[in-house]
């Protein structure tokens, strides 16, 4: 029924959601070239609000849950599961005190209205997935940004979408390079629920009627704890809340 429904309300959630994208291409040019970082970020800000609540014209609900008073003025890594495209919107507009940044492909800085002038010009880290070395000094340039001026950032240790909703076994790598420029920063799990049946069907049609929820979990204590074991226990964290198993790594030889 779910799919049934998204025949008739897909084209009208893509076309909210482009028109979003197109409106704001020209605001954010201007607030970034004539007003500065705090008017860009504000016209980020407001983009990211309008692309969440687009998800309304799918009939589906949209939860943010954040119990916990997280520092406005300090840098934090938030690590969350990735699903969708749909996971990024929310994270922005409901953490937005925070100016979160993010860790993007660098094919994306070209071509999406919006989204890819917001990647070339925000403060986030564009990277070639060919080129490790060009990778990591993108990250601790991400790194030193948020160090500088207390932004957050947002980074998806799975590498890619779990499709299926289960959860991809987290990469260390961005999380330790971060930790390298930004080693005080908190280390905050978020998990995301239900983005990924959106588009269990494709592009089209999106699933009608999902229940999208976004959980920020506990910071977690970073004392005594290298980057393998603090990803390890953001991993779990997330997993618990999902309700899914927890991986055991690999002992090392």
């Amino acid at each position: 029924m779910k799919k049934f429904f998204g025949y008739f309300f897909t084209p009208i959630f893509y076309f909210f959601f482009f028109l979003t994208l197109i409106v704001f291409q020209p605001i954010q040019w201007i607030c970034y070239r004539f007003l500065g970082y705090k008017a860009h970020k504000v016209s980020v800000d407001l983009l990211n609000f309008f692309l969440t609540y687009c998800d309304l014209f799918l009939g589906s609900s949209v939860t943010f849950i954040n119990e916990h008073h997280l520092p406005a003025g300090k840098p934090i890594i938030f690590v969350a599961n990735h699903q969708s495209m749909y996971d990024i919107p929310g994270i922005i507009w409901f953490l937005r005190k925070h100016h979160v940044k993010f860790i993007s492909k660098i094919e994306l800085t070209k071509g999406i209205p919006s989204i890819s002038f917001n990647l070339k010009y925000g403060g986030g880290a564009n990277i070639d997935r060919k080129d490790s070395k060009q990778a990591v000094v993108e990250i601790l340039k991400l790194g030193r940004r948020m160090k500088e001026n207390n932004w957050g950032a947002a980074i998806f240790p799975e590498g890619t979408r779990a499709k299926d909703g289960k959860i991809k076994p987290f990469q260390v790598g961005g999380i330790a390079t971060l930790l390298k420029s930004v080693p005080d920063a908190l280390i905050v799990p978020i998990a995301i629920e239900n983005s990924w049946q959106l588009v269990r069907h494709g592009m089209f049609p999106l699933s009608c009627g999902e229940k999208l929820r976004w959980t920020v979990l506990p910071a977690i204590d970073k004392t005594g704890k290298n980057a393998e074991e603090i990803t390890l226990e953001a991993e779990h964290a997330i997993c618990t809340v999902l309700k899914q198993p927890l991986r055991v790594p690999e002992p090392k030889n």
